[in-house]
């Protein structure tokens, strides 16, 4: 039912810093901002939301997967990679190690994970950096002629997102809502060694964790991983949006392919990046927001 990621949505104590980061060390471009009025805090079922400011940021490269910034107070008892939801954002790159170094010392960004190639697949390089919130964030380089699951590479020195990761307590139930409610393919979980959960949950070098792959296109994926008892739900205040990784919007053909449990019903949606298209909420296996949007307008 999927077809791409359209936007991650990214909340941040601190509006100003966080879009001046991004700006200016990974070359997004601004190309919205303002805010968010009644209409769009009730798009979310986020009341509280209504009147905080936003920006919408584009990658260098055009790509019209966009990162929105959104400014609210911070969450007590929310720290990264230690509660269920989405809890990174993979960001292509052509130089994982230049992007590296040009982080240096006084950089919003800092690498918690340096670069290196995939024990799997080697040609891919990745490492990982925290943003000027705290967000995880992944930056990869796939080769040009991509891989067995992806065909997509950078096409600015930082492009877009074309990766979200999410944890959860159930891999059975993060797979069913993936691949039976929204139709996606799903790969068997596999152990995997993470190296940045392993440091945040303060395990050995040993340690694994289930991981499964599902498959949006050639172009996205979503990672699946199983978190253990290091974790907690997330909080999250009545009426407001999660903290963190807020919620992930996909692009889909057709809202009424399916039927779905709404947690708000498609309606059309004139800011951006919607431009007039319906758009409908769910919330997922692990608590997390997922937004489903239109590909075209449609007179519904």
């Amino acid at each position: 039912m999927l077809s791409a990621i359209l936007a991650v949505t990214l909340v941040v104590p601190d509006l100003p810093t966080a879009e001046r980061a991004y700006n200016e060390w990974l070359g997004y471009r601004t190309v919205a901002s303002g805010t968010l009025d009644a209409a769009q805090a009730a798009g979310w079922q986020a009341p509280r939301t209504e009147g905080r400011r936003y920006a919408l940021l584009q990658p260098a490269s055009g790509a019209t997967t966009y990162l929105r910034l959104v400014q609210s107070p911070a969450t007590p008892g929310y720290a990264p990679m230690l509660t269920h939801g989405w809890n990174s954002n993979e960001i292509l790159v052509e130089d994982p190690v230049a992007l590296a170094a040009k982080f240096g010392t006084d950089a919003p960004f800092k690498v918690i994970g340096v670069p290196r190639p995939l024990t799997m697949s080697p040609s891919v390089i990745a490492m990982q950096a925290l943003g000027p919130a705290g967000e995880l964030n992944y930056f990869t380089r796939i080769p040009p002629e991509g891989t067995g699951f992806l065909k997509a590479s950078a096409k600015s020195f930082v492009d877009r997102t074309f990766i979200v990761v999410l944890g959860g307590p159930s891999m059975d139930a993060m797979i069913a809502f993936y691949r039976d409610r929204l139709g996606l393919v799903v790969t068997p979980p596999a152990p995997a060694k993470v190296n940045v959960l392993q440091q945040a949950w303060g395990v050995g070098a040993e340690a694994t964790v289930p991981l499964a792959i599902a498959k949006v296109s050639d172009r996205f994926l979503i990672e699946l991983d199983g978190y253990d008892a290091h974790t907690t739900p997330r909080p999250q205040r009545e009426g407001d949006l999660p903290p963190g990784l807020a919620m992930v919007s996909f692009e889909t053909d057709d809202l009424d392919a399916r039927a779905l449990d709404w947690l708000v019903a498609p309606r059309r949606r004139d800011d951006a990046p919607y431009s007039g298209r319906r758009a409908g909420l769910l919330r997922g296996a692990a608590g997390e927001l997922v937004e489903l949007v239109e590909t075209s307008r449609k007179d519904k």
